[in-house]
């Protein structure tokens, strides 16, 4: 074994992990990554700061379980945010379970919706995080860690190198 193998996560180290959000309720499946995620730990936050916590001093091979309280990290439901239509009040192209809606107030401030029921001639809008008023599981699987490069450190991962186009002008 490598000493890359036994490094373990702290700041400035490049981590890859692979995690699932577990409904405590159902023991269901809410979301789950299918290709690794990389981050470099203290640089940037790519979920939660209590998830992001507790992968501290963790190293590779580790899986770990967090539980996490969604009213505490996005507040209550609020049933005010869901929104019953008729049907054919919305655009065909909105008319999907799962369909996010971008929506602006008459304050013009802006807030994703998503289509979450449709039924007869009803449809069901609710502008809730999904993981409102649940409480989860972050089981996150630790995949590798070592130190990352200044590159890195610079963009908190690894930097994407966006597709090579002929004759077009690198944005400055």
């Amino acid at each position: 074994m490598s000493d890359a193998n036994n490094e373990i996560v702290s700041h400035g180290k490049y981590v890859e992990l692979k995690y699932q959000v577990i409904d405590v309720k159902t023991n269901g499946v809410l979301t789950e990554v299918e290709f690794p995620i990389g981050y470099v730990h203290g640089v940037n936050e790519v979920l939660a700061p209590a998830v992001m916590m507790q992968l501290e001093g963790k190293a590779a091979g580790d899986t770990i379980e967090v539980p996490i309280d969604c009213n505490e990290l996005y507040g209550p439901r609020d049933e005010s945010l869901v929104i019953t239509e008729n049907l054919h009040n919305v655009p065909e192209e909105y008319r999907k379970v799962g369909t996010a809606i971008l929506m602006e107030n008459d304050k013009g401030q802006t807030k994703t919706f998503t289509v979450t029921r449709i039924a007869e001639d009803v449809i069901v809008i609710d502008g809730n995080n999904p993981l409102c008023g649940r409480e989860v599981i972050f089981k996150l699987e630790i995949l590798s860690v070592r130190d990352a490069t200044e590159e890195e450190m610079e963009y908190g991962g690894k930097p994407e190198k966006g597709p090579d186009i002929p004759g077009a002008v690198p944005l400055q």
